[in-house]
């Protein structure tokens, strides 16, 4: 009576030359696997740089138009140009447009003329982006309030 071993593996057994590894079917659904993983990284990574700068803008905006504010309060005028709050130490430097990558792209929007004053120079009132892009919301940078 030949007796067999309960706990050997089951099923047809290799041939002594056979070497054991992975399948074509398998190798492929791995590749597509890290395919598809890989595309989902990239993906959330733009859109987090896109963000990041969006943020800066937002906050480049924001202290723009604080010194223009600060300006007026003190001057009871308007900045001629940005570089004129540079020079008077309401900004350390005009900053870089993150979608742009310059400082000259900056529009700048006049202020309206003083009613009692007709010789004066109108001045910056205020400033937007110069990008032709579009937010991830949709709306376009250079009308951000």
């Amino acid at each position: 009576m030949v007796t067999r071993n309960p706990w050997a593996k089951c099923g047809p057994r290799p041939s002594p030359g056979a070497a054991a590894g992975f399948t074509l079917i398998e190798l492929m659904v791995v590749m597509s696997l890290i395919v598809v993983l890989a595309s989902i990284g990239l993906t959330l990574y733009a859109n987090s740089v896109t963000r990041a700068k969006e943020a800066v803008l937002k906050e480049d905006l924001f202290r723009m138009r604080d010194a223009i504010d600060q300006f007026y309060a003190d001057k009871n005028r308007y900045p001629g140009s940005l570089d004129e709050l540079v020079s008077e130490k309401y900004l350390r430097a005009i900053p870089v447009d993150p979608f742009t990558n310059s400082i000259d792209t900056w529009q700048t929007v006049l202020s309206e003329p003083e009613p009692g004053n007709a010789a004066a120079t109108p001045g910056i009132f205020d400033v937007k982006s110069g990008a032709e892009q579009n937010a991830i919301d949709g709306t376009s940078y250079a009308e951000w309030e």
